[in-house]
C-alpha cells in the first residue's frame, strides 16, 4: 500500500485528496505557491512544501520541482488531482522514471485520448457512433465542407472546457473562425489544431464514471448526466441522468468499457456522450483523469472514488461488479464571478462564508474561513452536492442549501444557480446544453430582481459583522467610525 502521496494540485481538489488519504491512515504532502501560503490545504496536509512564486508554469505545471518534492519529502506516489498536470503524460512517465506511482493511467492510455482525433477513430474502429466530422488544415476543411450540413462546430484536438470551440452556420465564416480557433488552441494547449463536426442543436451531455485495475477488470458506475453548461462550461451535474432508461444506460455503459478495455486503461476515468433528440448518442471524448463532478458517482453508489485511486495504483483487484444507482445526486459548481456583469470573475477577499449542512448535503471546498480568492486561478470557491431518494428531493434539498450558503466580501454566482434550479424546464428536465443561452434574459431578470431586495438576514449580517468590527478595534483601542464601518460592510455585501 502506498504510503506517502505527493499531492500535485491545490485548494478544492488537495483538500479532497487529503481527506481521503488519512481515512487511509497514508500521509500526504501538499505543494504550494506563494499565493496559496496561508491555504487550508497546506495546514491540512501533514507536509507542505513551497514550490515557487512565479506563473503557473514555474510552479503548479513545473514537472522536475514537482518530482523534486515528492524525492525529497519520502513521498512514493503523487496525485494530480484535475486540471494542472492530470492529464499529462509526459508528467505520468517522470513519475515512473522517477520510481514514483502515477495514481492515474498510464501514459500510453492519456496519450491516445488525450487528443480528440486520436480518440474520433478509435471509436469508430471500435464501431461507437462518433459525429461525422472533417480534420486537417484549413484548405482541406474548406474542400470538404460541403460534404456535412450546418450548422457545425469548430473544437481543439488537444485539450478542452471550450477553448477553441467556435459554432459556425454557414461556409462563409470557416476561414476567420477557423484561425481564430486554431490561435485559441494554440494558446491554451500549444497544439493548433482543429478540426469541424456536425453540431447538434439541442443536446444532452452524458458521461460514465469507468474505474479499471491492473488486472485488466473494469466496471462502470454509471453515468452523469452534465447538460447544464454556461460557455461549455459544466456548472450543474446530476445523477443518474434524468433522460435515459435502463436499456440505454447498459448500451452506453458497454460502449464506455469497450473503450477502455481497448486501451487496458486503469484508475478512474471518463466517457463522455452527446444524446440527440431522436435518442441517437455519440462518442464525445475520455477524461483520463477523476473529474470535477465526481462526488455525484460518489453519493449514488457509495463508493469513494479517491479511494479507489489510490487503491488501483498501490495494486490491488477492483472488488465490485455492477452497481445500481441509489436515490439522485446533484452539483453545484460556486463561483467567484459576477453573473450580472458578463459573469465577469470576482477575485477578492472573503471576510465571511457560512457553508450549508445537513442530511444529505456535501461541500467539497479549500475554503472554510475568510480569505483571498487570487486572480491566476480557476475562480471556483466549492462545490456543493445534495443526496435524495429522489431527482426532485435532491434538487429540493438543493434549493435549501444554496439560499443558506452565504458569501460576503465578493460576488458569486448562487443566485443564477438557484434561478436555474426553479425554472420549470430544469424540475421538468425539458432542458439542452443551450439552456442557459436561451434562458438567459429570465435568469438575470431574475437575479436583478434579487439585486434590489435587501432582506431581514442581509440586515442582520450587517448588524452583526459590524459589532465584530467594533468588538475587535474596541480591543485595539481604535477609535471607530461607525457611519464609515456600515457602509464598508453594505459594501462588501
Amino acid at each position: 500500500m502506498i504510503k506517502k502521496i505527493l499531492i500535485a494540485n491545490r485548494s478544492e481538489i488537495a483538500v479532497r485528496i487529503i481527506q481521503t488519504a488519512h481515512q487511509m491512515n497514508i500521509k500526504t504532502v501538499t505543494i504550494y505557491s506563494s499565493d496559496d501560503r496561508n491555504s487550508y490545504f497546506t495546514r491540512l496536509s501533514d507536509e507542505a512544501v513551497f514550490i515557487g512564486e512565479g506563473s503557473l508554469a514555474d510552479t503548479y505545471l513545473n514537472i522536475d520541482k514537482i518530482i523534486d518534492a515528492a524525492k525529497q519529502h519520502g513521498a512514493d506516489a503523487i496525485h494530480p488531482g484535475y486540471g494542472f498536470l492530470a492529464e499529462n503524460a509526459d508528467f505520468a512517465q517522470a513519475c515512473i522514471d522517477n520510481n514514483l506511482i502515477f495514481i492515474g493511467p498510464a501514459p500510453s492510455s492519456i496519450r491516445v485520448m488525450g487528443n480528440k482525433l486520436n480518440a474520433r477513430k478509435l471509436a469508430e474502429h471500435l464501431g461507437i457512433s462518433i459525429l461525422k466530422g472533417i480534420t486537417g488544415d484549413v484548405k482541406t476543411i474548406l474542400n470538404e465542407v460541403d460534404k456535412l450540413e450546418f450548422p457545425l462546430i469548430i473544437k481543439a484536438a488537444s485539450g478542452g472546457g471550450g477553448k477553441g470551440m467556435r459554432i459556425i452556420h454557414s461556409k462563409s465564416e470557416l476561414p476567420l473562425t477557423l484561425e481564430a480557433a486554431s490561435r485559441e488552441a494554440q494558446s491554451y494547449f500549444g497544439d493548433g489544431t482543429v478540426y469541424v463536426e456536425k453540431y447538434i442543436t439541442r443536446p444532452k451531455h452524458i458521461e460514465f464514471q469507468i474505474l479499471g485495475d491492473k488486472f485488466g477488470n473494469l466496471i462502470h458506475l454509471n453515468e452523469r448526466e452534465c447538460t447544464i453548461q454556461r460557455r461549455y462550461q459544466k456548472i450543474i451535474e446530476e445523477s443518474p441522468s434524468p433522460s435515459i432508461n435502463s436499456e440505454m444506460r447498459e448500451r452506453m455503459g458497454e460502449d464506455a468499457l469497450k473503450l477502455a478495455r481497448e486501451i487496458n486503461y486503469s484508475s478512474a476515468g471518463t466517457v463522455e456522450f452527446l444524446l440527440d433528440e431522436n435518442r441517437n448518442y455519440y462518442f464525445l471524448e475520455m477524461n483520463t483523469r477523476i473529474q470535477v463532478e465526481h462526488p455525484v458517482t460518489e453519493f449514488v453508489t457509495g463508493l469513494d472514488l479517491i479511494k479507489q485511486q489510490i487503491l488501483i495504483a498501490s495494486g490491488e483487484k477492483l472488488k465490485y461488479g455492477l452497481i445500481e444507482p441509489r436515490g439522485h445526486a446533484i452539483e453545484c459548481r460556486i463561483y467567484a464571478e459576477n453573473p450580472l456583469k458578463n459573469f465577469s470573475p470576482s477575485p477578492g477577499f472573503i471576510n465571511f462564508i457560512k457553508l450549508p449542512n445537513g442530511a444529505g448535503i456535501r461541500n467539497d471546498t479549500g475554503i472554510f474561513e475568510p480569505s483571498e480568492i487570487k486572480p491566476h486561478y480557476d475562480p471556483m470557491i466549492s462545490k456543493l452536492i445534495t443526496y435524495g431518494e429522489s431527482r426532485t428531493e435532491a434538487i429540493n434539498k438543493m434549493i435549501y442549501a444554496l439560499k443558506n450558503y452565504s458569501v460576503h466580501g465578493i460576488d458569486t454566482n448562487i443566485e443564477y444557480l438557484l434561478a436555474i434550479l426553479e425554472n420549470n424546464q430544469f424540475r421538468e428536465n425539458k432542458f439542452y446544453t443551450n439552456f442557459c443561452e436561451i434562458e438567459s434574459g429570465n435568469l438575470l431578470n431574475h437575479l436583478s430582481n434579487k439585486k434590489n431586495e435587501i432582506s431581514d438576514e442581509i440586515l442582520s449580517a450587517i448588524y452583526a459583522t459590524y459589532k465584530l468590527y467594533a468588538n475587535i478595534e474596541a480591543s485595539t483601542g481604535k477609535v471607530i467610525d461607525e457611519e464609515y464601518n456600515v457602509w464598508k460592510i453594505i459594501g462588501s455585501l
